[in-house]
Formats: structure tokens, sequence, C-alpha cells
């Protein structure tokens, strides 16, 4: 087994920039850059910190778990992951932030924020399906439900939520 370079099994998920010689005939010693995502099981690897929005958290304000919207810890705890790291996927690009904030990227810069009133421990007022109890701001194809991030709005320097 092979683990790439500043990647553990203790992480869930990993996104950076892996450098690799380039195939191109127009320059076949030149070297070229593309991202990389790993996204792992949040309920079998850290559930009470990568998973904290379905998972009682180990630190932190102690508010109830939230529903799987997919009633799969696991998965629904991965799309969280898988979406925050690909909405960062341009490590190429200038980002807006600065200050304090330089380096953060669109997910990144709202950890937390599912829903409007989002605070520690807390992922915001969201959309509650009535059959199940699973909480969810985004609707999917055929019938799914999901809990996607919030996202920074440069606009207006604060964190957009779907609900």
């Amino acid at each position: 087994m092979s683990l790439l370079m500043g990647f553990s099994l203790a992480n869930v998920a990993h996104m950076g920039i892996q450098e690799a010689l380039s195939f191109e005939a127009r320059a076949p010693n030149s070297l070229t850059f593309g991202s990389l995502i790993w996204v792992g099981n949040s309920e079998t690897q850290c559930p009470g910190q990568c998973a904290w929005r379905f998972h009682q958290p180990i630190y932190g304000p102690q508010y109830p778990a939230l529903v799987a919207p997919n009633n799969d810890v696991g998965v629904d705890g991965m799309i969280i992951n898988l979406a925050s790291l690909w909405l960062g996927d341009q490590p190429f690009w200038e980002w807006v932030l600065s200050g304090s904030q330089r380096g953060l990227e669109a997910a990144s810069a709202c950890p937390g924020v599912y829903g409007k009133g989002a605070h520690p421990g807390y992922a915001g007022d969201l959309l509650v399906e009535a059959t199940t109890g699973a909480s969810y701001n985004a609707n999917g194809f055929n019938g799914k439900k999901y809990l996607l991030p919030a996202l920074f709005d440069p606009s207006t320097s604060t964190c957009s939520t779907l609900v």
C-alpha cells in the first residue's frame, strides 16, 4: 500500500497538488501539476470529528446529532467532505480572501456552516424530511437529499447557504 505525501490513514479527506512528468510531445521534460482529492468513510474513520453533523462531536458544544439525509452517516459524511474539497479544487487560483483568511477556499472559509444562523456546533436552520427526520439543504436527482457546506461569497464577504 502506498500513501500520498502529506496523507495518512487518519485523514478522512485530503486535497493536494501532485507533481508529475508531462508526457506531452511538445514538452517531454517539463513538469505538470494536477490536483487530487481523496475522501474516506467519515463514520468509521473519525465519526465524532469528521462526521459531527451526523454523530455526537468529540469536543465543542454538544447539540444533538442530525439524521443523515440518505440514512448512511459514512456516505453522507463523505459527500460533505467531497463537496468541500471539490469546491476548493483550484489550487492555482488567486483567492479573494486576504489577511488572516488568506489561503482559505470557498468552503473552508465557512467551516461548519450549512444553514442560516449556524454557529460552532450548530449546523444552522435546515430543511427536515417529515418522514425520516433527516436534515438537508439540497435536493438531488431521484429524490436524494444532501447536506452541503456553505460557500464564501466574496461580493458580500459572508458565508452563503442554500437554505
